[in-house]
């Protein structure tokens, strides 16, 4: 009995090494993405970086390979950097978040624009990975550009009991159309929640989140899941959204969650909207 007890303990105590090296390579992988996009272009970067079928938001949902490949060569640059990775236990699932900053003409020029950026990347069957889904905000110059990774806030879930995040998001759904979505966020936001909205800096932790999303009065009405891929311990959900704001305008436009298992419970550990322009 002691083989099989000990040999349990050794692949539970391997697991963190195992992810980290999986972190580490995501990481590794999108800063070579961001370098590729300053030597030899945007377009170029990313379309050697993009699944087959991954989609893009600007701003509408497209299919980013279609969209790369009509784009014309442009001198600009769009610099990135990762300041934060995830990845699921088995490696196959993950994500990456961080600052961006763009320049009109080019490495020489100052830079014009700024925001944050979400990357959900697959691993693919030769090992590399590539990514799926990639969306960002703008928001105001902040006080420095880092390239900086923090040190992941989670650790991993083998989720031995294959529980379905599926069910948890359509709770979710089900709370914020009954209650409004801070209710829904009160009960599934995880404590480090990375939450993400135009023009504004990042919302780090549930509980400026909460106080965003009361704050702004919006009715807002989400369209249940029509994209959902989980991998072991890490799942995302993309769909679009409507809000009814407190002068009776209304936005509408698409968002991301992210999902994974901590503490036995799924919880969303990132929440993105990205809004269409108004008519």
């Amino acid at each position: 009995m002691r083989i099989p007890i000990l040999l349990a303990l050794i692949i539970l105590l391997a697991i963190p090494s195992i992810a980290q090296r999986d972190i580490d390579k995501l990481a590794a992988t999108e800063r070579a993405f961001a370098s590729m996009a300053a030597e030899k272009g945007t377009k170029q970067a990313f379309l050697a970086n993009l699944a087959d079928d991954g989609i893009v938001f600007v701003p509408d949902r497209t299919n980013g390979k279609a969209f790369w490949s009509a784009r014309g060569e442009s001198p600009s640059l769009l610099s990135w950097a990762p300041n934060y990775a995830d990845v699921s236990s088995n490696g196959l699932l993950g994500y990456t978040t961080g600052n961006w900053e763009f320049r009109a003409k080019g490495k020489d020029d100052a830079p014009s624009a700024f925001g944050d950026f979400v990357t959900v990347w697959q691993r693919m069957p030769d090992g590399n990975y590539r990514f799926v889904v990639d969306i960002g905000i703008n928001h105001d110059k902040p006080v420095q550009y880092s390239t900086e990774l923090a040190a992941p806030s989670y650790p991993p879930n083998t989720n031995e009991k294959n529980s379905s995040a599926a069910d948890s998001a359509n709770t979710f759904f089900e709370i914020a159309g009954k209650q409004g979505i801070a209710a829904a966020y009160k009960t599934y936001a995880a404590e480090n929640v990375r939450a993400y909205r135009e023009g504004n800096f990042p919302l780090l932790g549930r509980g400026k989140l909460l106080s965003f999303v009361r704050k702004e009065k919006a009715d807002t009405k989400l369209t249940k899941r029509t994209v959902f891929f989980q991998s072991a311990d890490l799942a995302y959900v993309t769909n679009t959204y409507s809000k009814t704001l407190t002068d009776g305008k209304t936005e509408n436009g698409n968002f991301l969650q992210i999902w994974k298992l901590v503490d036995g419970r799924w919880q969303i550990v990132l929440d993105i909207f990205k809004p269409m322009p108004q008519k």
